[in-house]
């Protein structure tokens, strides 16, 4: 686990009282799963390997996914 991975994790632990704090630190986690898998993406194509831009695709998705249901929870506290 990386440093910001870690961080966001150890906020969340320390936060977990407060939804909208637990859901910004979601929130930030699922953006950078999704930024990784696009950079992961990027390098696959560009060196001509389809298993790295193939896992590369399935973080990105999953980030994006995880993103959508933060905003069916944020919708669903309204």
């Amino acid at each position: 686990m990386n440093g910001f991975a870690r961080a966001v994790a150890m906020s969340a632990d320390v936060l977990q009282e407060k939804g909208t704090a637990v859901s910004a630190a979601n929130k930030a986690k699922d953006k950078a799963q999704a930024a990784k898998g696009k950079v992961k993406k990027t390098i696959g194509k560009a060196v001509g390997n389809p298993v790295l831009e193939g896992k590369g695709k399935a973080d990105q998705a999953n980030g994006n996914l995880k993103q959508a249901g933060e905003k069916v929870k944020d919708a669903g506290k309204k």
